[in-house]
């Protein structure tokens, strides 16, 4: 069960971000939402971001893109905000995606449209 586990979903489309929120809602976790990346840098760097203990980040927005939302998330002067897991997001399922998204600090890969088995996997990797 993931109850009372409390994530960060950044998506910038409204309607992924409702259907990922309701497949995570089903599951049990906790779920606020950020739209672009700059708003989630802006909640990690505040007392808020001690609140989560993952972060779901979609690939391409506009304003700032997933990857650098991560580097900046990682650059953070707390340790415990810098280092909560963060799971890539994107319908690009390409392999140099996945090895993008693995050397700018993210900690997991999962492809659009969200599917639950993959995604309970990806706690489970993750969460223990």
């Amino acid at each position: 069960s993931y109850a009372g586990k409390k994530v960060l979903l950044v998506e910038d489309n409204e309607l992924n971000r409702e259907i990922a929120t309701a497949i995570m809602k089903e599951i049990g976790l906790e779920v606020d939402t950020a739209e672009d990346g700059t708003d989630a840098v802006n909640i990690m760097s505040s007392a808020e971001g001690r609140k989560y203990d993952l972060i779901f980040m979609d690939i391409q927005m506009p304003v700032m893109d997933g990857y650098t939302a991560t580097r900046r998330i990682r650059a953070l002067n707390d340790p415990a905000r810098a280092a909560v897991p963060i799971v890539a997001m994107t319908a690009n399922v390409f392999e140099e995606e996945r090895k993008r998204a693995f050397d700018c600090g993210m900690n997991g890969f999962l492809s659009k449209p969200l599917v639950i088995e993959a995604l309970i996997s990806a706690l489970r990797d993750i969460l223990h």
